[in-house]
């Protein structure tokens, strides 16, 4: 296991004091808490109704066009649940209860096929408090199909990754349900350390999941549906829900990271010269959204606002960015809120630049 980052400490640093003040007297002045609320709660059930509709119609559908529409609405409905479900239950930010926060997660993952408690801990203890350090967050872990960090090796299909990112958005899903999963399962991974399901029971609710998603979003509509659509229609309706949920969620979470974001290595052990919070402003960024998309999309717009403020639902980040931008501001701090089209350009210039041959390569 590679050296973990050690930063400034926070309790030095007047910025994160005077933010974490400025969160806690709004929360008090509202006579709020950090978790969700009815509303909330209400938005969810709405979403898992919508979605359970879309499912049951496709189950009833007699041509394989309405099937595969179906279908691919109820994939994406699923993933909104999730992005609204287990992103705050993963930080403990849906319920105080962590069995509550624990039973949500596991059946908002089923539709997506991953283990919901190992995406937990790379999330949670590998990508948040260590986000764009190389080695260590294993979110822009090197791999032969994207090339995420100006530390990692090159190859030559890298010059074309700003035209065939999207599908690999797509297959990322599914690709840790297939394959980090497993790996993790069996100890392959930095995982390994964490020990998370352990034994038996731990086997059993990561079996169960997989085979619950299989039953679900293949079994039934194979059963039901494909000896009167065609077996060709339930594959391509899957595939083609999977490709789109995974591409939607994963560009909304990683492409934030890397908008005119830095990168780190710590390798040499040597402390890194700024603070968690500091981290944050210079790993990644939040984006504009309409309140209504913004809501839909579980908050993950204010992606930035989520780094300072983890185990806050998302139903505060409105009031919260606003709050960063204020504190950043007076601290000299650079707090960047891009609209949706400078992310994508920003996107683009990333991996266009992560893509070329390091010059180190030419000597």
């Amino acid at each position: 296991m590679h050296r973990r980052p050690v930063f400034q400490p926070s309790h030095h640093n007047a910025f994160a004091a005077e933010l974490r003040a400025a969160a806690q007297t709004w929360l008090d002045e509202h006579h709020d808490h950090r978790h969700a609320n009815t509303a909330a709660i209400l938005k969810i059930s709405v979403i898992a109704a919508v979605a359970a509709l879309f499912y049951t119609a496709a189950l009833h559908a007699v041509s394989g066009y309405v099937y595969v529409g179906l279908y691919v609405c109820f994939a994406v409905a699923a993933m909104l649940l999730a992005a609204n479900t287990l992103h705050d239950a993963s930080h403990g930010a849906l319920f105080r209860s962590r069995a509550m926060n624990g039973v949500v997660m596991r059946f908002s993952a089923i539709p997506l096929g991953i283990e919901p408690v190992y995406w937990q801990v790379r999330h949670v203890r590998y990508h948040h408090p260590n986000a764009n350090i190389e080695h260590i967050d294993l979110d822009t872990a090197a791999n032969r199909f994207l090339r995420q960090t100006p530390f990692q090796p090159w190859f030559p299909q890298f010059r074309f990754q700003h035209l065939y990112w999207p599908l690999i958005a797509g297959l990322s899903l599914p690709y840790i349900g297939l394959i980090y999963d497993w790996s993790d399962r069996f100890g392959m991974t930095p995982l390994a350390q964490d020990r998370a399901l352990r034994g038996v029971g731990g086997w059993l609710r990561f079996v169960a999941s997989k085979l619950a998603h299989l039953l679900l979003c293949l079994g039934l509509p194979l059963w039901l549906v494909a000896p009167t659509i065609g077996y060709t229609a339930v594959i391509v309706a899957y595939v083609s829900g999977q490709l789109l949920a995974s591409s939607l969620l994963v560009t909304l979470i990683l492409g934030t990271h890397w908008a005119d974001a830095h990168f780190y290595d710590v390798s040499d052990g040597k402390p890194l010269p700024h603070t968690r919070e500091e981290h944050a402003f210079l790993t990644c960024c939040d984006w504009t959204a309409p309140p209504l998309m913004g809501g839909l999309l579980g908050g993950l717009n204010l992606h930035l606002t989520h780094h300072l403020f983890p185990h806050v639902h998302h139903r505060h980040y409105p009031a919260l960015a606003k709050l960063v931008a204020q504190t950043a501001a007076r601290h000299g701090l650079s707090y960047r809120c891009l609209s949706y089209r400078e992310l994508l350009r920003a996107q683009q210039h990333f991996l266009k630049s992560m893509g070329q041959r390091p010059e180190v390569m030419y000597a």
